[in-house]
């Protein structure tokens, strides 16, 4: 068993780098160990193909430092929140223990995220359960609950419970975005353009952390969404926003 820190989940392999990769770096750049677990292979993605996503998503890993990267292989477009999916998430969170789970916002464009933060979450209150039983490589696991479960905001303009600061890491965010080359802006591509291919996506991605940014003070931020109040021990972490 490797124990991490911070596990985030995505629903396609390039879920995580648009959504928390700038929190990722943070987070690696302080000595934590942080994993990815990507759900499906985006195999009904209209640009690329599975060979190449997967890939791409070890491309990104390298760029964001992380300790491990897996793919479920669950089915794009058509998995489910069920016993066999939850358990499959169960195994996962057992096995790697983490303290904070990230995974997709709770609703957006794409339906696929929206389950995915469903499954994730109803998966990381079944982990902490002793009656639930999962086994790994033969062995039993132990029960385990992260403490914390934050989804990182996506394509919908979702009011976020705090932002993290990614001011330093935003240039490496957007080199770890572009690692998925098939399916970003690509002007030789020959491809069918889709939402996130055209150059306005990258600048969405930009302004989006652009605009949490401004919201406390700072340049670039990502926003997460708490379904718990989160509790902090005293003041001076808290950034002080002048604007």
């Amino acid at each position: 068993m490797q124990q991490l820190d911070i596990l985030a989940f995505g629903a396609h392999p390039d879920d995580v780098e648009l959504g928390c990769a700038g929190t990722i770096l943070a987070a690696v750049a302080e000595g934590k160990k942080v994993g990815i677990i990507d759900l499906t292979k985006g195999e009904l993605g209209t640009r690329g193909t599975v060979e190449i996503r997967l890939k791409e998503a070890q491309n990104a890993s390298k760029i964001l430092g992380v300790a491990m990267r897996e793919n479920l292989g669950m089915a794009d477009g058509f998995f489910k929140n069920d016993q066999e999916h939850q358990l499959a998430i169960i195994e996962c969170i057992r096995r790697f223990q983490p303290t904070i789970v990230l995974c997709n916002a709770p609703e957006d464009r794409h339906p696929d995220h929206g389950r995915a933060a469903s499954l994730v979450e109803d998966a990381c209150f079944l982990a902490g359960l002793s009656k639930v039983q999962t086994t790994y490589q033969g062995a039993t696991q132990t029960a385990w609950r992260p403490a914390n479960v934050f989804h990182y905001i996506q394509s919908r303009n979702l009011t976020p419970s705090f932002v993290v600061d990614i001011s330093v890491h935003m240039d490496k965010k957007m080199e770890s975005i572009l690692a998925h080359a098939s399916q970003f802006f690509d002007p030789n591509s020959t491809e069918p353009n889709t939402f996130i291919s055209g150059n306005s996506f990258l600048e969405f991605v930009k302004g989006r952390a652009k605009e949490l940014g401004q919201q406390i003070g700072v340049d670039y931020a990502e926003g997460f969404i708490s379904k718990k109040i989160i509790g902090v021990k005293g003041f001076d972490g808290i950034i002080q926003n002048k604007t």
